[in-house]
């Protein structure tokens, strides 16, 4: 068990918090009574993500590009940087906006951090493994990635970020810990952000096919947002550096994903293939025996339930877009 902080966490700052991850990082921040600075381009997020904030007491949104430069005014007791894309549609079609948030974006929050004494934790991901030759992947592994490849602007930002952090630590006695987050999903994910997920599911109730890449025999673990950033602020709350895998190791394949989400929908939809996109990755399945013996911390929402939900709140999506277009 990890010891906890002696010190008490009053106010973070949460970049990249209108996002999908980042906005229910400063939900739950908020609920534990921690003021929230939310800091975003709008890049990928979205203030209507944390619209339902914005009248709470103790939350700030701020438009703020990370790799320019960050001021916070006021005390700062906790730094999380969650500023990225984060899906290949995005990190695609934004490569140089990619590394500058994982170098200098990561710079610039380190700084903040230790001006302010704060703890930090960085966002990194299951993505520094790249096509892992390692199964399941152990905090350990130092990964299988191709730097000139398409995905090589997101996994060596986050592995270049890990590097900085790890630094600040060991040369500037900064507070840092490093969590690596495997595929999560849920409510305020984008439907057109690319990821299997919210593709699938958009694509199934709209009665259209679903396409899976390649023969849908790659695998992922998913989890649900709620464990994930549990596991995330676990990891925040406590003295432990990390790296930590947080994900779920309930691991199946993109094809049985796709099935399921056609049988939860109720859909008529089709199962079509297309092309397996370059260098992805064949298996992803976290070791999360660090974070269950450190944090404490386990996955709790079983992955059926966590897609009913993700189903629904996409479905309630629809209909109140249909709504507003009538």
């Amino acid at each position: 068990m990890a010891v906890r902080s002696t010190r008490e966490i009053r106010r973070a700052v949460v970049t990249g918090g209108a996002g999908f991850l980042g906005s229910h990082l400063c939900e739950h921040l908020l609920d534990r009574g921690v003021e929230v600075v939310c800091l975003d381009n709008f890049l990928t997020g979205s203030p209507e993500n944390v619209l339902h904030l914005m009248e709470r007491p103790g939350f700030r949104l701020v438009r703020c590009d990370v790799t320019d430069y960050v001021h916070v005014p006021g005390p700062v007791d906790l730094v999380l940087h969650f500023a990225s894309p984060a899906s290949p549609v995005d990190y695609l079609k934004m490569p140089i906006e990619t590394l500058k948030v994982g170098s200098l974006g990561t710079l610039h929050t380190l700084g903040l951090a230790k001006e302010k004494g704060a703890r930090y934790v960085l966002a990194s991901t299951s993505e520094v493994y790249g096509d892992p030759l390692e199964h399941p992947q152990r905090e350990e592994y130092w990964g299988n990635v191709n730097p000139v490849g398409p995905r090589g602007v997101y996994d060596e930002a986050k592995r270049f970020s890990e590097a900085l952090t790890t630094a600040y630590r060991t040369s500037q006695d900064t507070d840092t810990a490093i969590v690596r987050i495997f595929n999560t999903y849920g409510p305020r994910m984008r439907p057109d952000d690319g990821r299997a997920i919210p593709a699938f599911v958009g694509q199934a109730l709209a009665g259209r096919p679903l396409t899976v890449a390649g023969d849908g025999s790659q695998t992922r673990s998913i989890c649900y947002v709620d464990d994930t950033v549990r596991g995330i602020l676990a990891l925040a709350f406590s003295t432990e550096t990390g790296p930590v895998n947080i994900g779920n190791p309930d691991e199946l394949s993109m094809l049985d994903l796709a099935r399921w989400i056609v049988r939860l929908t109720g859909s008529a939809s089709e199962i079509g293939f297309i092309d397996l996109p370059v260098d992805d990755p064949k298996v992803r399945r976290p070791d999360t025996t660090r974070a269950q013996q450190l944090l404490d911390w386990q996955p709790q929402v079983p992955s059926e339930e966590g897609l009913r939900r993700t189903v629904d709140w996409f479905a309630a999506q629809r209909e109140l877009l249909a709504a507003h277009v009538g």
